[in-house]
């Protein structure tokens, strides 16, 4: 788990698995060293909104949007059957490009003009578009945190994780490379990596 500020690494920890506890001890962890915030990019993870309100709760919270735009993608697939499907993706996808009023009044459109649709269920009395409905859920409880970025444009927020998560493509390409490594040495090459980036 790695975070970072002003695209350098400034605290790891190895983990097995994401959790909403590490997160917390990696955070705590940096309020101890003297780290303070002026806001917070995520990508998404459950928990981590609740968390980071917690912790600090005059934070400005940002989600990152490529996440977003994944979330939908990976809901709708890359090529939509429906046509509520193909404007869902469509209006994920310039999401960067609107004002949060603009990208609200289109998602209140688009569900307004599909709500029977959405709505649709099959014999079994299940809804018949669950993954569509997911996706635009994805984007109603996700959206306080979309536009963080425009609305505090004196703090430079990152609209994405992408610094992050471009340097974990690189230090995994490295990785790779020496396959062969022994569990204790792996973790220390890659310590190496992440205090050299």
């Amino acid at each position: 788990m790695v975070y970072r500020a002003r695209g350098k690494n400034i605290h790891w920890s190895e983990i097995k698995s994401e959790r909403i506890a590490d997160m917390r001890a990696g955070l705590e962890h940096l309020q101890a060293q003297g780290w303070r915030f002026s806001s917070v990019t995520i990508d998404g993870r459950k928990g981590a909104v609740t968390l980071i309100k917690t912790m600090f709760p005059n934070v400005p919270i940002q989600m990152c949007i490529f996440h977003q735009q994944q979330i939908v993608r990976r809901y709708l697939t890359c090529r939509p059957k429906t046509h509520c499907g193909i404007e869902t993706k469509r209006l994920a996808d310039t999401m960067k490009d609107l004002s949060e009023a603009e990208f609200t009044s289109r998602l209140q459109n688009l569900l307004d003009r599909y709500a029977d649709f959405l709505k649709e269920r099959n014999e079994l009395g299940q809804f018949k578009h669950r993954t569509l409905r997911s996706a635009v859920r994805s984007l109603r409880s996700n959206l306080p945190f979309l536009f963080t970025f425009k609305n505090f444009p004196h703090l430079a927020i990152p609209s994405t994780t992408n610094s992050c998560d471009g340097s974990f493509a690189h230090w995994k390409n490295k990785v790779k490379i020496h396959r062969g490594l022994c569990p204790s040495r792996r973790s220390k090459m890659i310590a190496f990596l992440l205090s050299n980036p």
